[in-house]
């Protein structure tokens, strides 16, 4: 992806920043590495700018005919929307929740486009399958790594923003085999 190009786009910089915020909020409250602090903590962020802005972010993508952005944004914004207000009553809801919400990250993952949105979706299918075992299971040790790969997602996607926005590199380009790989812009 070049630094000029789609990552630039007002929609997917907004929409990127308020998908980081969330998944570094939802993720560092299961990790428990902030005490006091837990995945309920997460609840307004995710409903507010998880699911509305994240929502409307869609939206937009969709006006400026960005398919792939605006199924993303606006499918996850409706996903962090219905977890926020939702009460899943079960660990076991929950982790069929979780499971449903991958199955959707897999998608976007399997989509393509640029490596830096492709390495947050996949990070975030990552966190929710783990999530969902760890509901399934009542193991919070599981929570907390699936917690630990929210956070990285949530990372990488406030990259790709801050990134897009300061003009620093958003793509690996490899070199010849065996030489590595070297990041540029």
């Amino acid at each position: 992806m070049d630094n000029d190009v789609s990552a630039g786009a007002t929609t997917t910089i907004v929409g990127r920043l308020a998908l980081g915020i969330t998944l570094l909020a939802f993720g560092l409250g299961h990790t428990d590495v902030i005490d006091g602090v837990s995945a309920a903590d997460a609840v307004s962020i995710a409903h507010y700018v998880g699911g509305i802005a994240l929502f409307v972010a869609g939206l937009m993508a969709f006006r400026d005919r960005d398919t792939a952005n605006g199924t993303a944004f606006a499918a996850l914004g409706a996903l962090w929307f219905t977890w926020a207000v939702s009460d899943a009553g079960s660990a076991n809801a929950a982790g069929l929740f979780f499971l449903l919400f991958a199955l959707v990250a897999l998608s976007l993952t399997l989509a393509g486009g640029d490596q830096l949105g492709q390495g947050t979706y996949g990070l975030l299918f990552v966190s929710l399958v783990l999530m969902a075992i760890a509901a399934f299971a009542d193991n919070d040790g599981l929570a907390k790594v699936g917690g630990w790969f929210a956070v990285a997602a949530g990372a990488v996607a406030w990259y790709a923003a801050t990134a897009a926005l300061a003009h620093w590199p958003t793509s690996l380009r490899g070199r010849a085999a065996g030489r590595g790989v070297t990041a540029t812009g």
